[in-house]
């Protein structure tokens, strides 16, 4: 089975974010970089479907500039078998629909059984991309999967709903699926296959090669949400906190007006 995972590398979470000068997105000096968490299950998926099955091949594609290639190596440390790195110092600046169109460019001419993409990605959250690759291949696709099965080109997978139920989808390959957290435990990658990965294939193409479809949007500007008033604690006997409470909702708001 061919397959192709897209990964996105973003901030570590736990960075301390500032407003870039232009305005319109995060400043990525000194930032921590990781794999996005959701991407971390797109590629454990297919490394399971492979040890499953035996005869897969799994190439790993990332967008953005050469510092994402480091993040590539995880993937390649995991099991994925090549990489392409779709070099871009702007991904930040493209919105999903150019995203989508970059990754199905690559993708339209090789024939994969499985396209696996995360959920959505934790710096943007759009939740937009893998459909819209779907959509532009003309591929069946599920999103949210928790679960997956497959017995040859047969696909059982199942996905979350509102309300914590869950629904069950039956497909056949080629097909699109977008990870969810749950779906399985990733694994780390062990030493050996650290250095293994150093030696296997990660090839470099240009932005323009595959970018074909122009933004729809943009972003305007980006900012910090501002700061609310902090909570009020009141102590004291029960008696007394009654009334301090009742005073502080006549003062403050409208509620016993």
């Amino acid at each position: 089975m061919k397959i192709l995972v897209c990964i996105k590398q973003v901030p570590d979470m736990e960075s301390k974010f500032k407003i870039d000068g232009p305005g319109q997105w995060y400043d990525t000096t000194d930032l921590a970089w990781r794999m996005n968490e959701y991407d971390e299950y797109a590629v454990e998926q297919s490394i399971l479907i492979k040890e499953e099955l035996g005869n897969s091949d799994i190439t790993v594609l990332c967008i953005g500039p050469r510092r994402v290639q480091e993040t590539m190596k995880k993937a390649l440390a995991m099991g994925c078998d090549r990489g392409v790195h779709v070099e871009d110092d702007s991904v930040h600046q493209r919105d999903p629909l150019e995203i989508s169109s970059i990754i199905a460019e690559f993708a339209k001419g090789e024939q994969f059984d499985l396209i696996f993409t995360g959920l959505q990605s934790q710096d943007r959250g759009s939740g937009q991309v893998g459909l819209f690759v779907a959509e532009i291949l003309e591929l069946p696709s599920v999103s949210t999967i928790i679960s997956f099965t497959c017995e040859g080109k047969e696909i059982e997978v199942k996905r979350e709903l509102e309300g914590g139920m869950k629904a069950v989808v039956r497909l056949q390959a080629p097909v699109l699926l977008t990870c969810q957290l749950g779906l399985n435990k990733p694994r780390y990658p062990t030493l050996p296959n650290i250095m293994k990965a150093k030696r296997k294939e990660l090839s470099v193409i240009d932005v323009e090669q595959l970018r074909k479809v122009e933004p729809i949007c943009a972003t305007k500007s980006l900012f910090v949400p501002e700061k609310k008033n902090s909570g009020l604690i009141l102590e004291g006997e029960v008696s007394e906190l009654a009334n301090e409470l009742i005073k502080h909702l006549k003062e403050k708001t409208s509620f016993l007006a």
